[in-house]
């Protein structure tokens, strides 16, 4: 199998589930598990793969009360320096989880999550917005959420009728 299907394929598995295990993926893609390490390795070390996050649903936990905001970000960049280094500036905040450059009437789109709607307000008003090349933001707040990371929130329901065939 060519190296590059293999790298793909493999981006394409651990994407859905970390959790695999070399010889798991190994016998899924048809290669010896030493391979798929290896491949795995070499990924890492040219930052293809970034991490590996799991995905949680914080809204099961009773204790744990988290706010998203979507903010829209319109900045005046700096000559030389363009969108990269306000977004740099702007990802280095720890209330950062995403920030995306975007077209349209904002420019950045800047993810941020906190343990309430004042805390996230606070973090906009005293941290975000003061930076020299912030022209406006426009906050959105997240009321729930129903997919992330190609993945359901909701449990999918079952049709638990009996199929009826004449």
């Amino acid at each position: 199998m060519e190296n590059k299907k293999i790298r793909q394929d493999i981006l394409k598995a651990i994407e859905k589930n970390s959790k695999l295990s070399a010889s798991d993926l190994g016998a899924m893609l048809g290669v010896s598990p030493e391979q798929v390490s290896a491949e795995i390795k070499a990924l890492e070390a040219e930052r293809i793969i970034c991490g590996y996050p799991t995905f949680v649903d914080w809204d099961k936990i009773d204790d744990t009360e988290t706010v998203t905001a979507l903010i829209e970000v319109k900045v005046a960049p700096k000559r030389d320096e363009g969108f990269d280094f306000m977004a740099k500036r702007i990802y280095r905040f720890e209330e950062v989880s995403y920030v995306y450059l975007m077209s349209a009437d904002y420019d950045l789109m800047v993810i941020v999550e906190g343990k309430s709607m004042r805390e996230v307000a606070k973090f906009v008003h005293s941290k975000l917005s003061p930076l020299e090349s912030v022209i406006s933001t426009e906050t959105h707040f997240v009321l729930k959420k129903y997919k992330e990371h190609g993945m359901s929130y909701v449990e999918e329901e079952k049709d638990e009728r009996e199929l009826i065939t004449p």
